[in-house]
């Protein structure tokens, strides 16, 4: 006799609470791991998503660990035998150019950081705490963005302020009568200057959750204290939204270190170098072979700076009990009336769109319709035509357009499923330390990106070559790029999972079906409007990636960014001009297309 009904397992089934529940089905007792818990006959789904888990996450694991390796190699990876010593950490910390490239990459990080603070919160603030008229269109425009390409910013701002052919410098000697250029972007502040431009909308959209969760009581205390208006900024709503601006700030930091974008168009012309820049030239020498080991050993100090940023943060929340002021007690938002100040709010927001997106796109399109760059006159007009859209190389843009097509069908469809697997296996399934898994899935947010891609470059040459030949196919960029989007995915996926009661899973269960049936029966329509969210604006990012693509990219599998690179890293800036136009002209219907996706499927945006 049993205690009850048991199922095809033998596994009693109790009701608990007035309605039926069950007791996993592929998973063994607690206290002890059996075979059934490993390869559960009646459930194969459970088993192949723990597999996927599991193989996926060693692979992340085993990308910084052969990095590490790497870099205390001495010779050649190939050789069979080596030793291991300083050797490469010695040349990079001895290398002026490389000490330099750090020094370069700390500075242009902390100046990334400010600019996109000193945008990016007073419009949160604006937005979340104040009475700002057309607050959808705020948003929207600060989404829109974060999907600008930063390449093309980076070219407008160039042809505006370089000090030899930029627009203003050329008109303030030719027309003022200056000696000298009085401006020049073509520094380290320079560069951080548009990279935090760049940012800002994610400084944005990383804070205006936090302040619109802060309990109003304590700022009107504040303010019956006799606090003025620019204290009670300091002293309470920043102290109070101190935990979410840490967040936001390590966020821009960590994609400071790895940027490409910026100090690619701006930089590397100019021999600045930071450590993206400085990596490529390590990795491709124009006279010389790779300098591999120097790369990784490079790779591994920025992973350790990564790590002390990871760990800082943390330290933070594990203290996050302090910032607790959100209560049940009659919590209200605190919305403050700008009144006649209305305007200055719209005039701050408007030249900050003017300068980081309007004006250097601008300059843009007036690039690709010139022969040669000129200031604007009479006989400038004259001279534009379509001369630098006929003398685009058509066969490496259309390539570029179908591989980078290709990835952005393949990349976030990949990037969900892996994730919908990692977010089941971490919330839904008895593993022992499955917590871990959601730790890896996470480990590609913590470090660069362009750390992942030199590691898979490594592995790709040195240790998979006859294995699976992979280098210079779309597949390496496949990989790397999904590896680059699961930490946002899994977080989509667990914030939506989390919220699905597992009632409707044991009912399903109940009725004798598995695991794969309740994912595609249950969870993955509840899931389907974050997917599609995700899906999209994963595909977007894909479109406009360059800081990746440059790193792993060949003649055979060219992205269209790298086109861009290609021609401008040649000299050719019309040619230059005019893909980049083309890249943005074919982002307008994409974009349209995310925010008719967002409106149908209801998802909010910050």
């Amino acid at each position: 006799m049993t205690d009850g009904p048991v199922n095809r397992d033998g596994l009693v089934l109790r009701p608990q609470g007035g309605g039926a529940a069950i007791q996993p089905t592929a998973w063994a007792k607690p206290g002890r791991i059996s075979w059934r818990f490993i390869m559960p006959k009646e459930d194969p789904w459970a088993i192949v998503m723990v597999c996927v888990v599991g193989l996926f996450s060693l692979f992340i694991l085993s990308i910084p660990v052969i990095i590490i390796i790497l870099s205390f190699r001495e010779g050649r990876p190939i050789d069979p035998v080596s030793a291991y010593s300083f050797m490469h950490y010695a040349s990079v910390f001895t290398d002026p150019v490389a000490y330099r490239a750090l020094i370069n990459t700390i500075t242009f990080s902390l100046v990334t950081l400010l600019v996109a603070f000193v945008f990016g919160l007073p419009a949160a603030w604006l937005v979340e705490r104040t009475d700002l008229p057309a607050k959808p269109l705020l948003y929207t425009l600060m989404t829109l963005g974060i999907l600008l390409p930063g390449f093309a910013t980076a070219m407008g701002w160039l042809f505006m302020l370089h000090p030899r052919i930029g627009l203003v410098n050329v008109f303030f000697m030719r027309v003022v009568g200056f000696a000298e250029a009085p401006f020049n972007i073509a520094t380290i502040v320079g560069m951080g200057w548009v990279q935090g431009l760049s940012l800002a909308p994610i400084a944005f959209i990383m804070t205006a959750a936090v302040l619109r969760a802060i309990d109003p009581a304590l700022e009107e205390s504040a303010q019956m204290s006799g606090a003025n208006f620019f204290n009670i900024i300091r002293k309470v709503t920043l102290r109070l939204a101190w935990p979410g601006i840490l967040a936001a700030g390590i966020y821009i930091l960590t994609i400071g270190f790895a940027a490409f974008d910026v100090p690619g168009i701006i930089g590397m012309s100019n021999r600045i170098f930071t450590f993206s820049t400085y990596l490529l030239t390590q990795l491709a020498p124009h006279d010389d072979l790779p300098h591999y080991g120097k790369a990784a050993a490079l790779s591994t100090v920025v992973m350790a700076a990564s790590g002390l940023l990871a760990l800082w943060y943390g330290r933070l929340q594990s203290q996050a009990y302090r910032y607790q002021v959100v209560t049940g007690k009659g919590y209200r938002p605190r919305i403050l009336g700008l009144g006649r100040y209305v305007w200055l709010a719209w005039l701050f927001l408007g030249v900050y769109f003017l300068l980081s997106k309007f004006l250097p796109l601008l300059i843009v399109v007036w690039a690709s319709a010139l022969p040669y760059f000129q200031l604007p006159s009479e006989n400038a007009f004259k001279s534009m035509s379509w001369s630098n859209f006929e003398n685009i190389p058509w066969d490496m843009t259309l390539l570029g357009l179908r591989n980078t097509a290709i990835l952005m069908v393949l990349v976030p469809t990949i990037t969900l499923a892996c994730a919908v697997a990692f977010s089941w296996v971490v919330l839904r399934s008895k593993v022992p330390g499955r917590l871990a898994f959601d730790f890896v899935a996470f480990l590609p947010h913590a470090i660069p990106n362009i750390v992942f891609g030199v590691g898979i470059l490594l592995v790709a040459l040195f240790l998979l070559r006859n294995v699976i030949p992979f280098y210079g196919t779309l597949w390496i960029l496949l990989f790397v790029f999904v590896i680059g989007r699961i930490s946002y995915a899994t977080r989509m996926t667990n914030s939506t999972l989390i919220q699905v009661h597992k009632e409707l899973e044991e009912a399903a269960t109940m009725s004798g079906v598995g695991t794969g049936t309740i994912i595609r029966r249950v969870l993955l329509p509840i899931l389907a409007p974050t997917m599609i969210y995700a899906w999209i604006w994963m595909a977007l990012l894909t479109f406009r990636e360059l800081t990746l693509a440059v790193i792993l990219t060949t003649k055979d599998n060219l992205t269209l960014p790298v086109v861009v690179w290609s021609m401008w890293s040649s000299g050719d800036y019309g040619a230059a001009s005019a893909i980049t136009l083309l890249l943005i002209c074919l982002m307008v219907p994409l974009t349209a297309f995310y925010w008719w996706a967002v409106r149908k499927t209801g998802i909010q945006t910050t």
